[in-house]
């Protein structure tokens, strides 16, 4: 791997020579609306095997920044950091935990679009996705009985990197007043290293940063439902939203979401610095950090309309005279995790499409698992671990995790409408 000195001189000029290995992208339209083939073709390749799932510091992962930097340069946006590129090194505290010693040598893909406002443009908002997935690593994996099959991520999250492409498509055809900054982040998946390098190392003052809108997971909407997280990080963005939603003409989403800026996604970095973010997200599924997740299951109509939706709010909040009024919102309270905590393993495969299900529905539990030799039964709803309320995917996983390997808990489900308390002896993971 190539020394911290040394790469951020050559890593340009590599990912350029990558790139010629990459399909060069056609001529886009210029129409200004969403436009579901061209999210569909963006996703596709970036899904496609031969990225190998585009994990941190692989060569797949490469492929995929090279040609997100060709696709802004066929845009005619402005490199704001040479060829695109934002190089760092990712090392994960999981890295760390398993032995590596090496970081991940990646790199955030970034360009500009100046506004057309002398008065504003040099204030910024910042629209970014992630682009890293999980590569062919069962680490993170909902589904480690598939070994080193590739998990392409098509949702998650090509499906947000190609919002972010088409959002520079449609703005760039008509600039707002503050000007904009496109960012990939990589290593995301990782513990957004991407997005944390970004707020710390920014191209540009990031008290002129105004607003920033994530987009994680928008490529499999369903009944209509949208979800965005960070409407109170200012106090005039649920309404810019509701305003958005509500335009003449187009179809309304059923929006639904928290306030805060935190969660497992990059608006936390930037919620963490004091600007007002919002997250788009189209919910879990069940191929959710599956080898499952794949392109052929996008919707890509559905997205369309999330990055009109998007579109909107982006314009209101670039173009609006005064800046955002942020708030701030404590933290939420999490549980503390060890690292012998995330080795801590139940053995349960949770259903990822029953998002509106208040715990933790049970899709299956793997056979001799923990969870199998304790009882837990396909069907059963976690909604107390270790005397933990268990409410979704995340508290469950705190609760989980605050545990280590051999510790016996008690886990309370909900069976065909009776209440059910089981004790579980926990495994190790990767160790039964």
């Amino acid at each position: 791997m190539s020394n911290r000195i040394l790469r951020p001189l050559l890593a340009p000029v590599l990912l350029l020579a990558v790139a010629s290995c990459t399909p060069a992208p056609r001529a886009l339209p210029t129409a200004a609306h969403a436009d579901s083939t061209v999210i569909r073709r963006d996703i596709e390749f970036l899904a496609s095997d031969r990225l190998e799932g585009r994990l941190a510091g692989t060569p797949g992962n490469d492929s995929a920044a090279a040609y997100l930097a060709r696709r802004y340069r066929s845009l005619g946006l402005t490199e704001l950091v040479p060829g695109y590129l934002q190089p760092f090194d990712a090392l994960s505290a999981q890295d760390a935990h398993m032995g590596r010693t090496q970081p991940r040598p990646t790199q955030n893909v970034v360009a500009l679009l100046r506004g057309r406002d002398p008065a504003l443009r040099d204030e910024y908002i910042v629209i970014g996705a992630h682009f890293d997935h999980l590569g062919r690593s069962p680490m993170f994996a909902m589904d480690p009985e598939a070994g080193d099959a590739i998990r392409n991520g098509a949702d998650d999250n090509a499906s947000g990197t190609a919002a972010v492409l088409d959002l520079a498509r449609l703005l760039k055809a008509n600039p707002p007043r503050r000007s904009v900054i496109f960012v990939n982040f990589s290593a995301e998946e990782l513990g957004v290293l991407g997005s944390s390098w970004f707020v710390n190392h920014p191209p540009v003052p990031i008290e002129r940063m105004v607003a920033m809108l994530n987009f994680d997971m928008v490529g499999r909407l369903r009944n209509d439902k949208l979800i965005v997280y960070g409407t109170s990080t200012a106090t005039e963005l649920k309404a810019i939203v509701d305003s958005a939603n509500a335009v003449a003409g187009s179809a309304m989403f059923r929006i639904s979401g928290g306030g805060d800026g935190y969660g497992p996604s990059d608006q936390s970095s930037f919620y963490a610095k004091d600007i007002p973010v919002l997250h788009f997200f189209t919910d879990l599924h069940e191929d959710y950090h599956r080898a499952t997740d794949d392109a052929d299951k996008i919707n890509a109509g559905g997205e369309a309309r999330v990055v009109e939706l998007a579109l909107r709010v982006a314009r209101a909040v670039a173009d609006r005279p005064a800046r955002l009024t942020f708030v701030h919102i404590a933290a939420p309270v999490r549980t503390a995790v060890s690292e012998e905590g995330k080795q801590t393993y139940l053995g349960t495969v949770p259903d990822m499409g029953a998002s509106e299900t208040k715990g933790l529905l049970l899709t299956g539990v793997r056979a001799g698992s923990p969870a199998d030799l304790g009882g837990l039964k396909a069907g059963d709803v976690i909604v107390e671990l270790g005397g933990v309320a268990v409410k979704d995917l995340y508290s469950y996983s705190d609760a989980l995790y605050a545990h280590k390997p051999g510790d016996v808990v008690k886990i309370v489900v909900l069976r065909g409408g009776e209440r059910l308390e089981l004790s579980v002896t926990l495994g190790r993971r990767g160790g039964g």
